[in-house]
């Protein structure tokens, strides 16, 4: 009989130190889900250490260099407790006290999963959502023809009518696409203007759609997520490949921003640093925003494939350049 495998501590999830927490670079992540990772880790430790999703951050995210988060919100009906993590971020002494030190920011929209939840009542606390300080987008909205949670027909008339208060607003845009290629595209063309900031979170279509919005949209960015490191996905990795800095051209034209889309997403690459096989009795239960560097690390060994690349990439470049994008994205 073989030996019973321990199961995964929540001490696993307080990670080891990553050689760029030694450096001045710091993290931003783009994109979280922190209410949804906080209850996670409550379901999957009965004694769990942190009792509140303040603890929770300042254990996990204690000196791992971790700035800012971009949290998202974007269920039907609306979490009202937005607002109490929002409202908790506004003093700078509270960022400081609850938050050890890190910036919280928020996004809100509704999902193409939930699009046939969308309603009135919905659009009009989204809209007061909008006027908060600590609000910097809307989203993630978009389309989902993976899954069809709700009709596609449903999806597209309320992915426009919430592109259309987002451009009147001027409210930068968490869109999330699959397997829409064609939609998606024509959508954004017709609604969108050129110049409106958007962030393609984490992207994993044909890198031909990427690129085509890349070259028409100058203020998008490709979100780039622990997905990056599956072996099931080769297209995340060809975009970032096909943004890579030639020569006379300066690391900015990397237009990526790093996000965990936490709980989900793990790093595949995390788990040799754990010491721990990725097998399904090892694997961790949940992402979390300072895991950021593993996926950085990913795309280091992308960004130096072959002989064309500006220069030596490491991790710390990749997150200073997902960090300037971050603030150009979302202004923080």
């Amino acid at each position: 009989m073989g030996k019973k495998k321990n199961p995964i501590t929540e001490d696993r999830l307080i990670l080891p130190s990553h050689a760029t927490t030694s450096t001045s670079t710091s993290i931003v992540d783009t994109h979280t889900h922190l209410a949804s990772t906080y209850e996670t880790y409550r379901s999957k430790f009965k004694n769990a250490k942190y009792e509140t999703v303040y603890d929770f951050v300042k254990g996990m995210y204690q000196d791992k260099k971790v700035e800012a988060i971009v949290d998202v919100w974007c269920e039907a009906p609306v979490r009202r407790v937005w607002k109490e993590f929002a409202d908790s971020a506004l003093d700078e002494e509270d960022r400081r006290t609850k938050w050890g030190g890190v910036d919280y920011w928020f996004v809100m929209g509704v999902h193409p999963h939930n699009a046939q939840g969308y309603t009135d009542t919905i659009e009009h606390e989204i809209l007061e959502a909008m006027a908060h300080p600590r609000c910097v987008g809307w989203g993630e909205i978009g389309l989902d023809y993976h899954y069809d949670f709700s009709p596609r027909e449903v999806q597209r008339e309320v992915f426009t009518r919430q592109l259309r208060h987002a451009v009147r607003l001027q409210k930068p845009l968490t869109i999330h696409t699959r397997e829409a290629d064609e939609d998606t595209e024509r959508i954004l063309k017709e609604i969108v203007p050129k110049g409106h900031r958007i962030h393609i979170h984490c992207f994993t279509d044909s890198p031909d759609f990427g690129q085509r919005l890349l070259d028409h949209f100058p203020s998008l960015y490709i979100g780039i997520t622990g997905v990056v490191t599956f072996t099931s996905n080769l297209n995340t990795a060809e975009i970032v490949r096909r943004m890579k800095p030639r020569i006379g051209t300066v690391p900015s034209d990397l237009r990526i921003v790093l996000e965990t889309d936490a709980p989900y997403m793990i790093p595949a690459n995390i788990y040799g640093s754990l010491s721990l096989a990725s097998s399904s009795g090892n694997r961790l239960p949940l992402s979390h925003s300072a895991m950021i560097p593993w996926t950085a690390d990913f795309v280091v060994g992308v960004l130096n494939e072959g002989k064309d690349e500006v220069g030596e990439w490491d991790s710390e470049k990749v997150l200073r350049v997902g960090r300037e994008n971050a603030r150009k994205m979302y202004g923080i």
